[in-house]
């Protein structure tokens, strides 16, 4: 038997943010290798399939990636719908070129099922824009974290040109990441704010400014979160370092 891999987006957590792709996926599928981050309620839909956990957490014990290639390309031999579910979107910082490559290499079939990566779910939260006309016209997605043996990581500088800067993994390296933005000439009064746990009922929103990162980073908890950084934020950094989620201001729609 030769079966096909799908690397399929979970999306940032909320599961009724799963494309109906990855939902009727998961219903079909015989086995699901997922991320630590899937929630169990998507994780759920896949009642049929054999699940098997092969997730990533930054600084903690994982299961290496070269391990995870060898078990999709194991599976695909075994099994006819083989789904690999990934947090957020799998192109996106999800390490999926490297599983892509093996299978390609190991003539496995695969199909990719995109995801609601975490940036647009805190945009949502924020009820604030990437984009604003006149003020943002350029996006930035950005990690500081480096892979050992990786080449120069220019994070920094790209961050330090766009309007808006989405920082992946950066919250527990927060004074560093403050450090390298004004550096590279960022002013440490630009807006900020840290989102944990986006889309989720336990989401946290801290308000912050790029001088300030690390102070707005000791109120975060143990979920995924991100940095985001911009003038389009000015509003919520104005409000104050704790900002409930319940308080967030809801838009009068315009009129036309």
């Amino acid at each position: 038997m030769s079966g096909t891999v799908h690397l399929v987006g979970s999306g940032p957590g909320a599961p009724d943010l799963l494309t109906l792709r990855a939902a009727r996926l998961l219903e079909r599928a015989d086995i699901v290798f997922y991320d630590a981050l899937v929630h169990p309620e998507t994780l759920a839909l896949a009642a049929r399939a054999v699940k098997v956990a092969v997730g990533k957490r930054s600084g903690r014990l994982s299961t290496a990636q070269r391990f995870i290639n060898k078990q999709l390309i194991d599976a695909a031999h075994k099994y006819q719908t083989v789904v690999r579910l990934k947090g957020g979107d799998p192109m996106l910082f999800g390490r999926a070129q490297e599983e892509i490559d093996a299978l390609m290499a190991a003539g496995i079939a695969l199909h990719i099922v995109p995801g609601v990566s975490a940036a647009f779910a805190a945009s949502a939260d924020l009820q604030c824009s990437l984009t604003r006309r006149a003020l943002a016209r350029s996006v930035v997605f950005a990690t500081p974290r480096e892979a050992a043996g990786s080449r120069e990581n220019t994070w920094a500088r790209a961050a330090a040109a766009a309007d808006t800067a989405i920082l992946y993994m950066a919250a527990g390296q927060a004074q560093a990441v403050s450090d390298a933005l004004i550096a590279n000439g960022v002013p440490a009064s630009r807006p900020a704010v840290i989102v944990e746990n986006a889309s989720n009922t336990e989401r946290r929103i801290i308000p912050a400014n790029v001088g300030s990162l690390h102070t707005a980073a000791e109120h975060i908890g143990d979920g995924p979160a991100l940095v985001m950084v911009g003038e389009v934020y000015a509003d919520i950094t104005a409000a104050g370092l704790e900002w409930p989620v319940s308080a967030l201001p809801t838009r009068a729609p315009v009129t036309p």
